[in-house]
């Protein structure tokens, strides 16, 4: 889908959608519960979708209830621990569920075979390759899929830190359910730290001990059982940060939603926003990469920036520095990417000549809307939104900024979940 968007501020009210991080995590456990758990504001974008039909695949029942003031479900997981056989796990686009339910089900025992979009499959998946290997878990990766069978035993773990805090977040999920004690060793350097302390503070809220040892140790007691309740999910500082980053460039949204004693790390994002509009700032995305493109946006927009820790930038669902440095090249931006550090220089912009490309980022998709307030542009491919939020177009639009679709008369919108 294009999406032509004319200059404007945007001006209202939004609610942050809840965060994508913690429902990730906040489902899974629900499920490895046993018993029905009630999540409280809910909402559907791709990637929770994918979760969502994993987790029912797995065998979970999930009843939702949407009016206008609720968006909620409950999902009984008990009988993911009596069904046997293989299972397909449709991952969609999901670095997240894969990455998290692939030792869930190893530690299961269950057959299971990892569905999906090609490029979900290219993303690193070497440290659970590994660990099949030395277990004798088969482990048979193709083009668009990943099919394991095997048990996975209790040990003692050394996760690589610097590639995905996802594999420490996976291992934190599947080794309370094993009869044997386990330790996990995060090997230096350590990146996206605020995403593993996430993690622990949503399975201690289950119930679940992992005994952290010295920051980067942790040490997992067997035969634990995840806790069932009520839980509600805070709105997600990382979509949130978009509207806070049109304010940032005139726009004049109030952001309802956002807790401001969250354990969410990209909180820190009213930090930068503030550092950028006083001047060239040198900012450290190591731990925060979903916030680089917002940020090389607003860079390339006011006064220039310097961003380190872009390693991980190539990881995700673009390489995202040399795409967003091509796309803000369109604008006039004088953009240099290496391998660990990107410079956006403050170069004049203007409205580009060409459509902009979203990549098939949703990262990507949002942070080019931003700058298209102030100049004007056509974006291509604008409903990779819908992989973590589903709305953004329409709530834009709702704020005042004008948006015309040229393939479809239908902004992006979301999907609800197929239970």
């Amino acid at each position: 889908m294009n999406l032509t968007i004319e200059p404007g501020f945007a001006a209202g009210t939004v609610t942050a959608p809840p965060s994508k991080s913690m429902a990730h995590r906040v489902l899974i456990c629900a499920a490895l519960s046993g018993q029905p758990c009630t999540v409280e504001n809910m909402a559907w974008s791709e990637d929770l979708l994918a979760t969502l039909d994993c987790l029912t695949a797995l065998g979970a029942k999930v009843e939702k209830r949407i009016d206008r003031k609720h968006s909620e479900l409950t999902i009984d997981g008990a009988a993911i621990f009596t069904a046997s056989g293989p299972v397909v796990l449709p991952c969609r686009a999901s670095g997240s569920t894969l990455r998290f339910l692939i030792p869930v089900v190893l530690a299961l025992g269950r057959p299971a075979t990892f569905t999906g979009e090609a490029s979900l499959f290219t993303r690193p998946l070497d440290y659970y390759e590994k660990i099949c290997r030395m277990q004798a878990i088969t482990w048979e990766k193709g083009e668009d899929y990943l099919r394991v069978e095997g048990q996975l035993e209790s040990g003692a773990f050394e996760i690589p830190g610097d590639v995905s805090s996802q594999f420490v977040t996976g291992m934190l999920l599947a080794l309370p359910l094993l009869d044997g004690q386990s330790a996990i060793r995060i090997l230096p350097p350590v990146t996206s730290r605020p995403y593993i302390e996430l993690t622990q503070a949503v399975i201690r809220d289950f119930g679940i001990r992992a005994i952290t040892v010295g920051g980067d140790r942790f040490h997992v007691p067997a035969n634990q059982h995840f806790r069932p309740h009520r839980t509600s999910l805070e709105g997600d500082w990382t979509n949130g940060a978009v509207w806070l980053a049109l304010n940032l460039l005139g726009s004049r949204i109030t952001v309802r939603g956002l807790n401001d004693r969250t354990v969410q790390g990209d909180k820190i994002c009213q930090t930068w926003f503030h550092a950028l509009g006083r001047g060239s700032a040198t900012i450290d995305v190591t731990d925060h990469p979903d916030l680089a493109p917002l940020l090389m946006t607003c860079a390339a927009a006011l006064h220039g920036a310097v961003l380190t820790g872009c390693g991980r930038l190539q990881y995700k669902e673009s390489p995202r520095g040399e795409a967003m440095a091509a796309e803000l090249g369109k604008f006039g931006a004088e953009v240099i990417v290496d391998d660990e550090r990107i410079w956006i220089g403050n170069a004049a912009l203007r409205r580009p000549s060409e459509p902009l490309d979203a990549h098939n980022d949703h990262r990507i998709a949002m942070a080019l809307a931003v700058l298209c307030t102030l100049y004007g542009g056509t974006i291509q491919g604008a409903e990779a939104v819908r992989k973590s939020y589903p709305e953004f177009f329409d709530l834009l639009r709702s704020l005042g900024v004008e948006i015309a679709a040229e393939e479809t008369p239908a902004l992006p919108a979301g999907e609800e979940p197929q239970t």
